[in-house]
C-alpha cells in the first residue's frame, strides 16, 4: 500500500490503476484493503513531510498548557465567550420583539376602544349628558352627533360586547391594512348608518358603535368568505364571526336606543369594502 500522498495505487489482481481512498477495485471488485484511509486535513499537509498525529497532539497540548509549539495568531476581535453570546442573543430577541410589537401594535383599534369607554365614564358620572352626544330626534344643527354618537351607550352589555367586537375584528383588520382603513371605515359606518336612520324615522334614536362593530366585522369575513365560496382554504373562524354578528344585529331588537337598521348598513358596507380590498396572503 502507499501513502496517501500518491495520486493512484496499482491493484495487484487487475494491475489497473485506482485512487489510493476506496476499498474495492471498481474494475475487477477485488478488495484493496478493509477500511478506506481518512482524508488528509486541510493545512496539515498531507502525507511525507507532514507533521506526525503525535506531534500535532503534543503541540496541542503544549499549546493549550501555555508552553511549548507555535502560538496561534491573535484573531482579529475578541472571540466572544458562551455567556457573552447568550447576553447578546438576548439582547437583541429582546430588540427584536420591541421592534416588531412597535410595528403590530394596532394604535387605531386602541383609539377606537378608549374612545368608547371614555365616554361610557363621561356619561355614567354624569360629566356629560347623552342628550348632547347621541342621536335622540332631528339633529337640529348638532351635525357632530352622527360621530360622538357612535362612542355613547347607555347599557353596559352593549357597551361590552360592541367594543369586544372592534377590539378584536378592528385589531385583525388592522394588521392586515393598516390604522387608517379601520377609522375611515369605522366612522363612516356609523355616519351612512345614523344619516340613513335619520332619514327613514321621523324621530330616530341611534346610539353606540354597533355599526362600525359590524362594518370592521364584514371587512374582516369577506375575503374568507370568498375563498370559503370558492372552495379554498381559510383560516378564520367564521362561525365565531357570525355567532358575534348575530349577536350585534339582536341587540337593537332588546336596546331601543341601538338602531337596527344603522347596524345593516354598517355590515353591507363593511361587507362591500372588504370583497374589494386586495386578499391579505396575495398582497
Amino acid at each position: 500500500m502507499s501513502s496517501g500522498a500518491d495520486l493512484f495505487i496499482v491493484c495487484k489482481h487487475c494491475g489497473s490503476e485506482v485512487s489510493p481512498y476506496i476499498t474495492e477495485c471498481p474494475y475487477c471488485g477485488h478488495r484493496l484493503r478493509r477500511r478506506a484511509p481518512k482524508l488528509p486535513r486541510a493545512g496539515s499537509g498531507g502525507g511525507t513531510g507532514g507533521e506526525s498525529t503525535a506531534e500535532r497532539a503534543r503541540r496541542g497540548v503544549l499549546g493549550r498548557l501555555g508552553g511549548g509549539g507555535e502560538k496561534a495568531p491573535p484573531p482579529d476581535r475578541p472571540v466572544a465567550t458562551p455567556r457573552r453570546s447568550r447576553r447578546r442573543a438576548r439582547a437583541g430577541s429582546r430588540t427584536t420583539s420591541l421592534a416588531s410589537a412597535m410595528a403590530l401594535r394596532p394604535y387605531a383599534t386602541i383609539a377606537l376602544v378608549a374612545a368608547g369607554c371614555v365616554m361610557w365614564v363621561l356619561l355614567r358620572a354624569d360629566f356629560v349628558h347623552w342628550f348632547r352626544v347621541a342621536i335622540f330626534g332631528p339633529l337640529n344643527g348638532d351635525w357632530w352627533k352622527v360621530f360622538s354618537s357612535q362612542f355613547a351607550y347607555l347599557n353596559g352589555w352593549y357597551a361590552f360586547f360592541t367594543l369586544l367586537a372592534v377590539a378584536i375584528f378592528g385589531w385583525l383588520l388592522e394588521r392586515r391594512y393598516g390604522p387608517v382603513l379601520v377609522l375611515v371605515l369605522f366612522l363612516a359606518a356609523g355616519v351612512a348608518g345614523s344619516l340613513l336612520a335619520l332619514a327613514a324615522y321621523p324621530f330616530a334614536i341611534a346610539f353606540g358603535g354597533n355599526a362600525g362593530a359590524l362594518a370592521l366585522l364584514a371587512a374582516w369575513a369577506a375575503p374568507d368568505l370568498r375563498d370559503a365560496r370558492a372552495g379554498r382554504y381559510y383560516e378564520g373562524d367564521l362561525l365565531g364571526a357570525g355567532a358575534l354578528a348575530a349577536l350585534l344585529l339582536a341587540i337593537p331588537f332588546v336596546r331601543l336606543e341601538a338602531s337596527w337598521l344603522a347596524g345593516v348598513v354598517g355590515g353591507v358596507l363593511g361587507l362591500l369594502v372588504g370583497l374589494g380590498l386586495p386578499h391579505p396572503d396575495r398582497t
